[in-house]
């Protein structure tokens, strides 16, 4: 074989590298449209199916049109738990009912890998297989909120499914915005969550950031 054999060899394995790499599973992406501001996430589908699918469906049927961002877990507001932790939580709340779909099996972080980062998006609950439609963000790692950890006294921690990538300035401020306890005093209107047409690429849950 000669030598210009050798370098197109070479090239086409390459490009062949190439096009496996932009030809991988791409996660779906969701704008959640608020009146504060849009948060843009990364779902992760593959690593969560019952949880994503579970969130997906919700947004797909537009059952979060008019939800809102109705709670908020600072250090300062959670006198009576020793394990306290930061976050911001949305959904159709209880009297919601006729948007509600079946709660749905607890899928733990032992099982996905997805941990509670900053920026991590989870399902709320009381006892396993209780949760479906209400979900947080998580401000800042939240680890005793994975598998094993202590803010949930059954160990078993909670749901987490994707992360935002765009918006966790939003996310702070509403986090920020006068509560009484824990309940925010104006709620924050969701105007929508939709899914956005040009998804990204799977990528590494566990790196922390801010992904603004």
């Amino acid at each position: 074989m000669n030598k210009a054999a050798l370098i197109f060899g070479a090239g086409f394995i390459f490009l062949a590298g190439a096009a496996r790499a932009d030809g991988a599973r791409q996660n779906p992406l969701v704008l959640i449209q608020t009146e504060l501001g849009d948060i843009k996430a990364e779902i992760f589908e593959s690593k969560a199916p019952v949880t994503a699918s579970n969130f997906l469906r919700y947004v797909d049927e537009n059952r979060y049109e008019g939800a809102t961002f109705y709670r908020v877990f600072k250090p300062d507001n959670q006198p009576d738990t020793l394990i306290k932790v930061e976050l911001v939580e949305a959904g159709l709340r209880l009297d919601v009912r006729t948007k509600r779909l079946p709660p749905i099996p607890h899928e733990t972080t032992a099982m996905t890998g997805i941990l509670h980062k900053d920026g991590a998006l989870s399902l709320a609950r009381g006892k396993p297989g209780t949760a479906g439609s209400e979900f947080f963000i998580c401000i800042n790692d939240q680890p005793e909120m994975d598998f094993g950890g202590r803010r949930n006294p059954d160990g078993k921690g909670y749901a987490a499914f994707g992360r935002v990538i765009e918006g966790m300035a939003v996310v702070r401020r509403i986090q920020q915005m006068p509560a009484d306890g824990q309940v925010l005093i104006q709620k924050v209107r969701i105007k929508n969550i939709i899914r956005v047409s040009l998804p990204i690429k799977n990528s590494d849950v566990h790196v922390p950031g801010h992904y603004d």
